[in-house]
């Protein structure tokens, strides 16, 4: 008996030992969420009285309890989280395009596969870019008036300058960063260096967000004049998110796990921090991206890393880029063919209401990667 509660022992002191390493943890649930993209249809919503939509049916199993808690204390909600999540994914696909990495994404619940496991650029760009959507949507979709809890940004009011004043209805950006924050971030767990990535990170989508708000304003006067202005704050385009963060993607901070050191005053240790890996290195602000091991080869399949490969990608044979098929194809050469594509074209609008195409057939040429 005492051999066994020895044993017993010794593997329970072992799985601390791992699960406190940095970049591990006992159960990574990072971005479970994710996955309410592919069921959020209305056969999954509750309703309440009123006919509005509140929450996943719980027995799907994606949501934490947190995260259903605040989908219930704000109705209607859950389709701007969906909808700001389907964009983040289809703005991640385009803007990785023409990477081996393309931003792959699947239909079961872990949306973007193998790679969120890892600490890579391309982990940290998946993280910032669905937490910027969380954030875009909600703050959209308060000024539209589809979320109960919250309206129009009104803080901004009276004179703004000589010619203008404030007005009309500004996004609220800060109820989409503070949701945001509360039901993203509450999918982390742990204090290692991966939580801390990803908070990180998490953060850096919804600063980008909130930094990149821009005034537009509406002339008022006789005959159009402007006269005098009402201005408000308009949320950027998700294009114009996407573009950023993908700047901030090439310029990534590789990071390390520190520690400050002990707080006398309060007899406790200050919270752990994210350091440059090269000292030489400047600390990344709350607007960068961050992480801490390198991409995995994704040139070719590999099911223990989830890479897909390049093979059958098109490419450009023209392209000393990256979508080149020199480097998009890691060498291994390519294939070329041609197909007719037929589209409509010479379209004519017939008043009224009629448009009238004809078909028109064209050849392509296509480079695949071999």
């Amino acid at each position: 008996m005492r051999i066994l509660t020895l044993l017993l022992g010794v593997k329970a002191a072992c799985i601390l030992l791992v699960s406190s390493l940095p970049g591990t943890g006992a159960v990574n649930n990072s971005g479970r969420w994710w996955g309410i993209v592919n069921v959020a249809s209305s056969a999954n919503l509750l309703t309440n009285s009123k006919n509005v939509q509140l929450v996943l049916d719980p027995s799907l199993a994606l949501l934490s309890r947190r995260q259903r808690r605040l989908i219930r204390q704000n109705p209607g909600i859950l389709h701007a989280i969906a909808a700001g999540l389907h964009t983040a994914i289809q703005e991640c696909k385009w803007q990785f395009r023409n990477r081996r990495w393309n931003c792959p994404t699947t239909h079961s619940p872990a949306i973007f596969g193998k790679i969120v496991n890892r600490g890579c650029r391309e982990t940290a760009f998946v993280f910032a870019i669905t937490s910027a959507g969380v954030t875009h949507a909600v703050a959209r979709s308060c000024s539209e008036g589809a979320i109960e809890s919250c309206t129009c940004d009104y803080r901004r009011r009276g004179p703004g300058g000589p010619d203008w004043h404030w007005g009309g209805c500004s996004d609220n950006v800060d109820f989409g960063r503070m949701f945001s924050r509360e039901f993203v971030d509450s999918s982390e767990r742990g204090r290692d260096l991966r939580y801390l990535n990803n908070l990180h990170n998490n953060e850096a989508g919804r600063m980008t967000v909130s930094s990149e708000m821009r005034q537009e304003c509406k002339c008022h006067g006789m005959s159009g004049s402007c006269v005098v202005r009402t201005c408000w704050m308009r949320l950027p385009s998700f294009r114009a998110v996407g573009d950023f963060l993908k700047d901030r993607f090439d310029g990534a901070s590789r990071v390390v796990y520190a520690n400050k050191g002990s707080n006398r005053a309060s007899h406790r240790a200050d919270p752990r921090h994210l350091e440059p890996e090269n000292p030489a290195h400047k600390p990344p602000s709350s607007r960068d991206l961050v992480y801490f091991e390198k991409s995995p080869n994704f040139c070719s399949y590999n099911g223990k890393t989830g890479t897909h490969g390049t093979s059958e990608r098109n490419c450009n044979s023209s392209s000393p880029a990256l979508d080149g098929c020199e480097l998009l194809c890691c060498g291994r050469g390519f294939k070329t063919q041609t197909e007719k594509v037929t589209e409509r074209c010479h379209c004519t609008f017939h008043w009224c209401c009629h448009v009238s195409c004809l078909n028109c057939t064209s050849t392509q040429t296509l480079h695949q990667c071999l």
